[in-house]
């Protein structure tokens, strides 16, 4: 059975997003090189073994991060399932490797006046590529919308009248997400902007373009974290904004279940990191201001 099998099996029946399954094909060849190594022997995943991909993760566990080698044990997890399905080997090496644990870091943001000072200076050009970053970091910052979902979407995607815009999200779910008034202007300006410099755009529209269809995903990051150069916080991302999405609506009065359903977190769990960044701020500002909160010599006493 080929990798195309297995891609097919991620996609159509894991419903993974195409950016899952592409690092999961990576993942793959990664180990069987490392398994094969110079020795031009045929992959033979039969006879792999649970001390084998072990030793793999061992050996690059001091270049990768947790993140990546959690996410490459749940590749081969797959793999190995997809097989143990379809009757190609009879145990699941990788079923009983631990996942890496990954350090539970509080999300950066965007402070409020960052943020909208820069929108406010963005504003004034009249420059096609400054004008499109300052539309992409609008949208993600009042949407919270992922880098991809972004992307995806198209004018048919839009809807004017309801004021809403249809995401496609992760593994093909699709949420509604309300636009407010001043979005759907912003909407409308950005398009005459784009139709000026793109006239001959065919259907499905790419609400935000590049030279072929809609913009490249590494074109993107790099219009935001260019953007973003002056910015205070440290990782310079689309996902920044996201973060700052989030924080700005929970600390503005927003619920946890509403926010969950605004950036299509399938649950709560996820999103309950924002409570903390919220918590973290609340200490810190009690401990700046309260009397009783600061720490006091013996002469004090």
């Amino acid at each position: 059975m080929s990798t195309k099998d297995f891609e097919n099996y991620l996609l159509l029946e894991l419903s993974r997003s195409r950016h899952t399954a592409d690092a999961y094909l990576r993942d793959l060849r990664q180990f069987v090189d490392w398994l094969t190594g110079d020795t031009g022997s045929q992959f033979d995943p039969s006879s792999v073994t649970t001390q084998d991909i072990r030793a793999w993760l061992g050996s690059i566990a001091r270049k990768e991060a947790p993140a990546s080698i959690r996410r490459k044990t749940q590749s081969l997890r797959a793999y190995f399932h997809w097989l143990l399905k379809n009757g190609k080997i009879r145990l699941n090496p990788a079923a009983d490797i631990i996942l890496a644990k990954l350090p539970r870091r509080l999300p950066e943001y965007v402070k409020d006046d960052e943020i909208e000072t820069l929108l406010e200076t963005l504003e004034k050009t009249t420059d096609y590529k400054t004008r499109r970053a300052r539309f992409i970091l609008l949208m993600l910052y009042a949407t919270g919308l992922r880098q991809e979902e972004l992307r995806q979407l198209t004018d048919d995607d839009i809807d004017f009248s309801l004021q809403v815009a249809k995401v496609t999200g992760k593994r093909n779910k699709q949420r509604i997400v309300p636009l407010a008034h001043q979005m759907i202007d912003e909407i409308r300006k950005w398009q005459n902007i784009r139709n000026d410099r793109y006239p001959d755009l065919s259907n499905p529209i790419p609400l935000i373009p590049g030279t072929k269809g809609k913009i490249s995903k590494g074109n993107l990051y790099k219009q935001v974290h260019d953007t973003l150069g002056n910015i205070s916080a440290t990782h310079k991302s689309p996902h920044l904004m996201r973060h700052t999405f989030a924080t700005a609506m929970l600390r503005n009065g927003a619920s946890l279940d509403a926010v969950k359903e605004f950036l299509g977190h399938a649950s709560l769990s996820t999103t309950q990191i924002y409570t903390h960044l919220s918590f973290s701020e609340l200490q810190a500002s009690y401990r700046a201001a309260h009397p009783r909160s600061k720490d006091r010599s013996p002469a004090d006493i």
